[in-house]
């Protein structure tokens, strides 16, 4: 079987040595077997692929990269013109931390329930963060990004993370691509089942249509999260009001499993004692695949983590 790769990441305008190993150091990530034993009493295989290992330690490194060099070959930063996006606070990392290597002023609007990790490493990199009202939500910050590109179209260049389809084709052309190779590698087969969450929806879009169309009966499933306090990075999308993202391909969609803050720190908490150190929405993700893979339906589940645990000391989930 051979498993060819889309089109990576596009070349970039002449830059220096430092932005462009930065750029060549995203993704080629691990996929890890996770040790099943004492949650699952079949014979489950679920594998995870280890985000935290790109530079920006997160998944947002991918789409980022991606857009802000198309961003850069279009023009449309030029003269001082600054990027402007919404973020919960890995996206927002990822912007900082390329547009500092590529010379580009960037402008995140974030909730103020993000980690103080997180603010603090957007700041360090020389990012301006306007933040909105946590109890408003993603959507609100979303919007108020929207305003402010309107309002002020020659300082901003809206980036919109939620709409941009190189988000979801970094994910098609690289995330998904490398856990067909690899797991194809480690156990000369397909995955049966995928378990991501939405944020911008760019994951489950990129990545279920290329594992999709290597496996054409994969069952995606969804993690739908409580309203509030919620988990970061994830969308609710449980109420007629929620915002879709564009970019989301909802007919990808088999099942929503719906977890909460609480079960995806347990996971969390469950994994640090196999070293591996991921944050809620990671822990979410495996709760998820393991309620699926109770039944036994699916002999092999493929998920993400999609950033490190570090980021999150201050929201007290590690104080147990």
């Amino acid at each position: 079987m051979t498993l060819r790769p889309l089109a990576t990441t596009p070349p970039v305008p002449t830059l220096r040595p430092s932005a462009q190993n930065l750029l060549q150091a995203v993704g080629n990530t691990p996929l890890l077997e996770l040790n099943t034993q004492g949650w699952l009493k079949n014979d489950v295989r679920i594998f995870a692929k280890l985000e935290s290992m790109n530079p920006g330690g997160s998944i947002k490194d991918r789409p980022v990269s991606r857009m802000m060099v198309r961003a850069l070959e279009a023009g449309h930063l030029v003269g001082g013109r600054r990027l402007l996006d919404s973020s919960s606070g890995n996206a927002g990392i990822a912007y900082a931390q390329f547009g500092a290597a590529l010379g580009v002023e960037v402008s995140l609007v974030i909730p103020g329930n993000a980690s103080r990790e997180r603010l603090e490493r957007i700041r360090a990199y020389g990012a301006e963060i306007i933040e909105t009202d946590p109890v408003e939500g993603y959507d609100f910050a979303i919007n108020t990004a929207r305003r402010l590109a309107a309002e002020q179209p020659e300082r901003y260049w809206y980036c919109d993370q939620y709409s941009n389809p190189d988000n979801w084709r970094a994910h098609e052309a690289t995330t998904g691509q490398e856990i067909l190779d690899q797991l194809y590698a480690e156990i000369g087969g397909l995955p049966d089942a995928l378990v991501v969450g939405v944020g911008t929806g760019g994951t489950l879009t990129g990545v279920g249509r290329r594992l999709r169309r290597a496996q054409p009966d994969l069952h995606i499933a969804t993690v739908i999260p409580e309203i509030f306090p919620g988990i970061e990075g994830l969308k609710p999308l449980g109420q007629a009001t929620d915002l879709v993202p564009e970019l989301l391909a909802v007919s990808l969609i088999d099942q929503r499993i719906d977890v909460t803050l609480d079960q995806a720190v347990q996971r969390c908490h469950e994994l640090a004692r196999q070293g591996i150190y991921v944050g809620p929405s990671s822990g979410a993700y495996l709760h998820a695949a393991l309620e699926l893979s109770a039944g036994g339906e699916f002999e092999v589940i493929v998920t993400i983590f999609s950033d490190t645990g570090e980021r999150y000391s201050s929201t007290g989930m590690w104080q147990r």
